[in-house]
């Protein structure tokens, strides 16, 4: 694991500590639950949402299949991190 800082509004915060103290659970735990449920919460509809774009390429039929253009205009349509 890497370590992180991230700051939080007061009323975050004691949101937290309180939901650790009542679970008994640890405020960093909760921390990376929620950015893993986040995270599959959105990825799947990014995914998808990328590979309609892309369903583009093959729209016009018999052209011959190239992984190095399917990549680059992959990247031109979602860049890295977006």
């Amino acid at each position: 694991m890497q370590r992180t800082q991230i700051y939080l509004s007061e009323a975050e915060l004691e949101g937290l500590r309180g939901l650790a103290q009542r679970s008994g659970r640890s405020q960093s735990s909760l921390i990376r639950e929620a950015i893993d449920s986040f995270l599959e919460q959105r990825q799947p509809q990014d995914r998808l949402a990328r590979l309609r774009q892309g369903r583009a390429l093959w729209a016009g039929g018999s052209a011959r299949f190239d992984g190095g253009s399917v990549r680059h205009e992959l990247d031109r349509i979602a860049p890295e991190g977006a």
